[in-house]
C-alpha cells in the first residue's frame, strides 16, 4: 500500500486566566519540518505560577520520538519556573514514555566538567599532598608506638611470620636481584669504557665499576626491585585481608594489626636488604668482569686488584646503611597503601599501584639525601 499522506505539523498555544492551551497538530516524524518552540516556552516562562499547562491533541496524527523531545522540553522549562503540568490528556503510551524518562534523576556528575581555575587546582593538590603528609606522619608515630609495645612485650607478633616474610623476600628474590644486577654492571661497564677506552685506561673500568655497585647502584636498584616485587605484594596482601575485614577481626581478638601484621613485614625487609644488597654488588661487579676481559682484554688478575684498590669497607657499610633505610620505607609505603585500603577489589589494585610509586619516590629523595650528607662529609 502507499503510504498515507504526510500531516503538516503545527503547535499553537492559548493562554487563558488559569491555564495555558498547548494543542500539537499534524504528524510528528522523522522528515516533518517541525516548527520552533520558541514563542510557546517563551509564554511559559513569562506566565504566573498559579496557571497550569494543558495539552490537547485532538489533530495529531502519526508520531514517533521527536515529538518526545519537545514534550520534554515543554516540561523542563515548566518545572524550572515551578508551573503545574496536566498529562491526563496525553496518549497512555505517551504518558508512560515520560514516566520512563523521568524515573531516574540525572546525574550531574556524568556531564562535562568545565575547566577549573589554575588555582582552584593548586588548592586542591596543596590539600591533598598536607594530607597525604599527615597520614604518613601517623603511620610511622602508630608503627612506632607497635615496636615499642612490642619490645617491652605489651604486644607481639608470630615468629614463624617473620621467618615466612624473610623467606618471601630474600632468598625467592634472588633470581631477579641477579639478572637486574649482571645487566646493571655490564652497563656501568660499556659506559664506562667508552670515555676510558679513549685514554687507554680501561683497567680503571673496574674501579667505576665496583664502586658505582656497592655505594650506589647495588642498593638502589635493589630497592627499586623490590619495591615493585615486595612492596606491592604487601599493600595486596593487607589491602585484601582489609576488604575480607580480617584487620577487624585481629582487633575483634584484641591483637594490634599494627603489631601483628606490619613489624614482622618491616623486619624482614630491614634484616634482608643489606644482605641482597651485598649479593647484588657482587652481581654487578661479576657483570662488569665480563665486559672489562671478554672485551677490552683486562685480565682477571688486573680486574680483581683495581676493585680491591678502588672499594673500601666504608663504601660497603654506606652501601648496607642505605639499604636497611630504604627496606624502611618499601616497608613503610606497602603496608600504610595496604592499611589504608577502601573495601573493593579494585581499590587492592589502585594500593599496589599506589604503594609501588610512592616507595619508588621515598627511596629516591632518600638516596639523594644521603648521597648529599655523605659528599658533606666526605665519606
Amino acid at each position: 500500500m502507499p503510504d498515507a499522506i504526510q500531516k503538516p505539523c503545527a503547535v499553537s498555544f492559548k493562554t487563558n486566566p488559569n491555564s495555558l492551551e498547548i494543542r500539537f497538530s499534524g504528524d510528528w516524524v522523522i522528515g516533518a519540518n517541525f516548527p520552533e518552540l520558541t514563542d510557546v516556552l517563551a509564554a511559559i516562562k513569562q506566565a504566573p505560577p498559579s496557571i497550569s499547562i494543558g495539552f490537547f491533541l485532538d489533530d495529531l496524527g502519526r508520531w514517533d520520538s521527536l515529538l518526545l523531545t519537545d514534550l520534554i522540553k515543554i516540561l523542563n522549562t515548566a518545572q524550572k519556573h515551578t508551573i503545574s503540568v496536566d498529562k491526563t490528556s496525553l496518549p497512555e503510551s505517551i504518558q508512560d514514555l515520560l514516566a520512563l524518562v523521568y524515573a531516574v534523576p540525572e546525574q550531574h556528575e556524568v556531564r562535562i566538567r568545565t575547566p577549573r581555575k589554575w588555582s582552584t587546582i593548586l588548592q586542591a593538590n596543596l590539600n591533598r599532598w598536607q594530607k597525604e603528609l599527615v597520614d604518613v606522619v601517623e603511620f610511622i608515630g602508630e608503627t612506632a608506638l607497635s615496636a615499642y609495645d612490642t619490645f617491652r612485650g605489651r604486644s607481639h607478633f608470630r615468629s614463624v611470620d617473620l621467618w615466612l616474610h624473610i623467606q618471601e623476600c630474600g632468598p625467592s628474590a634472588l633470581p631477579i636481584v641477579t639478572l637486574i644486577s649482571l645487566l646493571v654492571g655490564l652497563i656501568l661497564a660499556f659506559v664506562g669504557a667508552v670515555q676510558l677506552s679513549l685514554f687507554g685506561a680501561q683497567i680503571y673500568i673496574a674501579n667505576l665499576v665496583s664502586l658505582g655497585m656497592t655505594r650506589e647502584m647495588g642498593g638502589l636498584m635493589t630497592a627499586i626491585i623490590m619495591s615493585g616485587r615486595t612492596g606491592a605484594a604487601y599493600a595486596a596482601q593487607l589491602g585484601t585481608m582489609r576488604v575480607n575485614e580480617e584487620i577487624d577481626a585481629l582487633k575483634t581478638m584484641n591483637l594490634q594489626p599494627m603489631a601483628f601484621l606490619v613489624l614482622p613485614r618491616m623486619l624482614a625487609l630491614i634484616v634482608i636488604m643489606p644482605l641482597l644488597c651485598l649479593y647484588a654488588d657482587l652481581m654487578g661487579i661479576i657483570g662488569g668482569a665480563l665486559v672489562s676481559i671478554n672485551i677490552f682484554d683486562v685480565s682477571v688478575a688486573e680486574y680483581v686488584d683495581r676493585t680491591i684498590h678502588a672499594v673500601k669497607m666504608k663504601d660497603f657499610v654506606i652501601g648496607f646503611v642505605k639499604c636497611a633505610v630504604f627496606g624502611v620505607l618499601i616497608a613503610l609505603s606497602g603496608c600504610m597503601r595496604g592499611m589504608q585500603c577502601g573495601r573493593s577489589a579494585s581499590a587492592v589494585g589502585d594500593a599496589a599501584t599506589s604503594a609501588v610509586v610512592t616507595s619508588i619516590v621515598f627511596i629516591v629523595v632518600a638516596d639523594s639525601i644521603m648521597t648529599i650528607i655523605c659528599n658533606r662529609l666526605g665519606i
